[in-house]
């Protein structure tokens, strides 16, 4: 990703991560608006932030992920709103940068799940979010993690 393109586009992400991490922790869902807002960030800005070559070529990225991710739901690795909300981030991601997204996703996994889990074992913490049903669900909000990998990889493109 370039540097530019990721000063232009990560500020528009932000917001959005921020909002599935909290939905998905709270709700264990990731809303379709979130995905909806986050393809219209990569719609708009992106056309503005990357080659139109390069930001035409990216949609396939959605396709192929949205493919995987709905094989992997119906498989019952992860839930429907993780797969659109992969997908939807998939055109952010250079196709050269896999094994960097890949890595940053598996930290980010590690650590957003070991931050979660800390967190609910801390009684001061479940009173401030009693409603909160990731705290209960057998199942891991996997919009923490997603969410963390595009942040990273657009904040890491500014740094490097």
């Amino acid at each position: 990703m370039p540097t530019g393109a990721a000063l232009i586009l990560l500020p528009l992400v932000i917001p959005i991560a921020i909002w599935v991490s909290w939905s998905d922790a709270r709700f264990m869902k990731i809303p379709n608006k979130a995905v909806g807002a986050l393809t219209a960030v990569f719609l708009v800005a992106g056309l503005m932030a990357l080659p139109l070559a390069d930001w035409g070529a990216r949609w396939l990225h959605l396709a192929v992920v949205l493919a995987l991710g709905f094989v992997a739901n119906q498989a019952g690795l992860l839930g429907a709103g993780d797969a659109k909300f992969a997908a939807a981030m998939a055109p952010f991601f250079a196709r050269a940068d896999l094994g960097l997204v890949l890595a940053l996703f598996a930290a980010c996994l590690l650590g957003a799940f070991a931050a979660h889990r800390l967190m609910r074992a801390i009684p001061a913490v479940r009173r401030a979010t009693p409603d909160w049903a990731s705290w209960t669900h057998r199942d891991f909000p996997m919009g923490l993690a997603l969410s963390g990998t595009l942040v990273f990889y657009l904040a890491a493109a500014i740094l490097t």
